[in-house]
C-alpha cells in the first residue's frame, strides 16, 4: 500500500514539474526565437503581433513586412482588411513616416511657405534632380495655393559625392533659401562653405528608412507618400483626395 501512495506521488510530482516547465515555455517571450532569423541589428521591438492568429509584423521604419510565428515563411507585401478593404500595412507606414518625420524639429529644414498655409508637405530634395528642380521652380505658385514646403536633404548620389557636398554647402550658408533656390536653378556654390554640423546624413537615413527611393519625395502632414514631381494645382488636388480617403 505504502508502494502504491509512493508511486501516486511521484506521479503527481512529475505531472506538476511537467506543468512548470510547460508554463515556462509558454511564457518565454516567442519572438526571441523569431529574432534569431531576422537580419542583424533587428530588435525586439521591431516585431509585434498582426491581425491574423499566427503572423508577427516585421517593422523598421516604414518598411513592413510579416512572419510567421515558427519562423519558417516571410511574407512581403501589403494586408487587406476584406471587410472594410483598407490596406492595414499602409495604415502603420503612415503613422511611421508621422512619428519619424515629428521628431525632426523645424530648425533642421528648410521652409518655404505664405504666411497661412493650408497643407504641409515634407519634400526629400536632391540638388542636382531634375524634377526636384522644376518642382522648386514653382514654388510661388505653390505657396499661392496655400502648399508650405519643408524641404530635408536626400542626395541620391550618397556620401561624398557633388550632390552631398552642394546640400552641405546649402545648408552653411548664411540664407539657406536662397542658396537653395541657387544651387536648384545650378548656379556654382562656393564649396568652400563649411560648419561644424550638417543634417545631411541624419535626413538621408531618415529618408531610407521611411522608404525614398526617388526624389523628389513628398511626404503629407498625414504621412502620405506622393513619389515623384506634380504640377502645383495636381499635387494639391492630389493631397485633398488622400485626405477625403481618410475621413
Amino acid at each position: 500500500m505504502l508502494r502504491n501512495l509512493a508511486a501516486l506521488i511521484l506521479v503527481v510530482c512529475t505531472v506538476g514539474l511537467a506543468t512548470r516547465v510547460t508554463a515556462a515555455d509558454q511564457s518565454a517571450d516567442p519572438r526571441e526565437a523569431l529574432l534569431k532569423r531576422l537580419p542583424a541589428g533587428s530588435k525586439l521591438e521591431d516585431l509585434r503581433p498582426s491581425p491574423i492568429p499566427g503572423i508577427y509584423e516585421f517593422m523598421q521604419g516604414a518598411d513592413i513586412s510579416y512572419l510567421t510565428a515558427d519562423g519558417k515563411y516571410f511574407l512581403d507585401g501589403n494586408l487587406y482588411d476584406m471587410d472594410t478593404r483598407e490596406n492595414l500595412t499602409e495604415v502603420l507606414r503612415t503613422r511611421a513616416r508621422v512619428a519619424m518625420i515629428g521628431a525632426v524639429p523645424e530648425s533642421q529644414m528648410v521652409i518655404f511657405g505664405p504666411k497661412k498655409p493650408l497643407y504641409t508637405i515634407t519634400v526629400f530634395t536632391d540638388v542636382d534632380c531634375a524634377y526636384c528642380r522644376q518642382l522648386h521652380s514653382e514654388m510661388a505658385e505653390l505657396n499661392r495655393l496655400g502648399v508650405r514646403v519643408r524641404y530635408m536633404f536626400y542626395p541620391r548620389s550618397g556620401p561624398n559625392t557633388d550632390s552631398w557636398k552642394k546640400a552641405e554647402v546649402v545648408w552653411c550658408s548664411p540664407n539657406r533659401n536662397e542658396a537653395l533656390t541657387r544651387a536648384k536653378t545650378g548656379a556654382a556654390l562656393d564649396m568652400s562653405k563649411t560648419c561644424d554640423a550638417t543634417p545631411v546624413a541624419r535626413e538621408y537615413a531618415l529618408g531610407q528608412s521611411i522608404g525614398v527611393r526617388g526624389t523628389p519625395a513628398i511626404v503629407t502632414e498625414n504621412g502620405d507618400y506622393i513619389a515623384g514631381y506634380m504640377s502645383p494645382r495636381e499635387l494639391v488636388q492630389q493631397i485633398k483626395t488622400l485626405q477625403l480617403a481618410k475621413r
